[in-house]
């Protein structure tokens, strides 16, 4: 039999999905408009050399094969194909290349491991600390704090097959805190936009859950004034939770008429339970651009596909479903090779990304846009390839003209693994944190197989700081 405790806890989750931090209601800098984040990671590694321009010279070509250091200006050259939704952006774009993440998990699913920058596996004990998104989300405080949408997998990793529902996400807010992500468009906007429903039964809904919580905050408070020692301090924590939930949802009460305004728009078929992978993408782009634009949240993770998501709604293959693994293994699907799989999910994927750049773009802010005050960073959830080594973390940036980091319109080799000078995932997370206002040493676990070729894990990578 169900206690009235997990009555109520089923409720929280229900009501929330996104548990809140203790600096949620700071305020940003009067006058200036906070910075955005934008976290997307796809599964199935990223390999390095798709990410090279055909266009580079000789040397530049030989430097690279030789994974030696070096930088090159993005407006002289081509993008790859598959890149080629983004030409009209390249003074705002960075390729990051020869980061390593070796302290991570690799394989086939990593869960918080490539934002956490530590061995994760499915034991919530694994968790040591919050991910970088939500490191970032404290310097930039907002109502939602964190916002988490995912194409689950539809076997392993973390949905355990509920594609379609809220489930543990790939991000985490504290020690052993896994954060929540939302599995589809449907159960996004029913949650995050009940507020300002026109359903009369939504309302209805809305205002029973309210009246949950807040005989929950002062019912578990009652009971924590009884108590003492470490079960006093459980159950004040759990009714803190709650009240932070409560003072959340008054936030957003408040901002009614501006969420309003940026409820997103979606067909109908964004809504089915049964929907094709790259429309559950673009219906959880137009979740995250509606509450970037609102307010509700100025940083955002998206999982655009793990090893197990099953794919179908690709160009060329739309009625094919792509299992990732196989293609991970080099099998074809239909007429199209393993390869040539791979580059129409990278395409994909890059037309997400030139949407949300567009739209951003198209949104006045502060004497510019709201693209210029937002990052967003395209990266593998598990290194370089399929069965991946750590030794290679890929990424592709975009960064508005108000950026910290002295990146943008530059591909940038790092020094190999091993090579004096290498960096890694933790380096270049200590980087974004330190410029943009976390003052942290380093952050992430070191390589322990660094150590052998003497190189200085530690901090920042001070080129990119100016």
């Amino acid at each position: 039999m169900k206690t009235r405790r997990d009555f109520i806890k089923n409720a929280m989750l229900s009501t929330s999905a996104l548990a809140l931090g203790p600096n949620l209601f700071a305020s940003a800098p009067t006058g200036k408009a906070p910075k955005r984040f934008i976290f997307i990671h796809k599964g199935n590694g990223l390999l390095p050399n798709v990410l090279i321009p055909s266009t580079f010279s000789k040397k530049e070509m030989e430097m690279e094969k030789r994974k030696e250091a070096f930088e090159a200006d993005l407006g002289k050259h081509d993008l790859p194909e598959w890149m080629s939704s983004l030409n009209e952006h390249k003074e705002n774009m960075t390729i990051l290349q020869g980061l390593s993440g070796k302290m991570c998990t690799t394989g086939h699913h990593t869960w918080q491991s490539s934002l956490g920058v530590y061995k994760a596996n499915e034991r919530l004990s694994s968790i040591k600390w919050a991910t970088v998104d939500f490191e970032l989300a404290k310097l930039f405080p907002s109502p939602l704090e964190h916002i988490e949408l995912a194409c689950f997998p539809i076997g392993g990793g973390n949905s355990r097959g509920n594609i379609n529902g809220i489930e543990k996400g790939f991000s985490a807010r504290g020690p052993q805190q896994p954060n929540y992500a939302f599995g589809s468009p449907k159960v996004a906007m029913q949650e995050l936009f009940k507020s300002v429903a026109n359903s009369k039964d939504d309302r209805i809904k809305y205002e029973l859950e309210r009246k949950v919580l807040e005989f929950a905050a002062k019912s578990e408070g009652d009971i924590a004034s009884h108590l003492a020692g470490l079960e006093q301090s459980k159950i004040q924590n759990y009714a803190e939770s709650i009240e932070s939930i409560r003072k959340r949802n008054t936030k957003i009460d408040g901002m009614a008429d501006v969420i309003r305004k940026h409820v997103p728009k979606l067909d109908e078929k964004y809504f089915a339970d049964e929907l094709s992978t790259v429309d559950r993408q673009l219906g959880h782009t137009e979740i995250l651009l509606s509450t970037l634009i609102s307010g509700m949240t100025n940083v955002v993770t998206f999982t655009v596909d793990e090893l197990g998501t099953l794919y179908n709604g690709l160009d060329d293959i739309e009625k094919e479903i792509v299992n990732l693994h196989d293609v991970g293994h080099g099998k074809p699907v239909g007429d199209f090779k393993a390869l040539e799989v791979r580059e129409k999910v990278r395409r994909q994927h890059m037309g997400l990304v030139d949407t949300v750049v567009k739209r951003l773009k198209a949104v006045p802010e502060d004497g510019g846009t709201m693209f210029d005050n937002t990052m967003i960073f395209y990266f593998p959830d598990n290194g370089e390839t399929h069965h991946s080594h750590g030794t290679e973390w890929p990424f592709i940036v975009m960064a508005g003209n108000n950026c910290k980091l002295d990146i943008s319109g530059k591909y940038i080799r790092l020094p190999k693994y091993g090579d004096e000078g290498h960096k890694t995932l933790g380096n270049w997370y200590t980087s974004v944190l330190n410029a943009y206002g976390n003052s942290v040493p380093h952050y992430g676990d070191f390589d322990t197989g660094l150590t052998q070729y003497g190189i200085n894990q530690s901090g920042n990578i001070p080129q990119f700081l100016g």
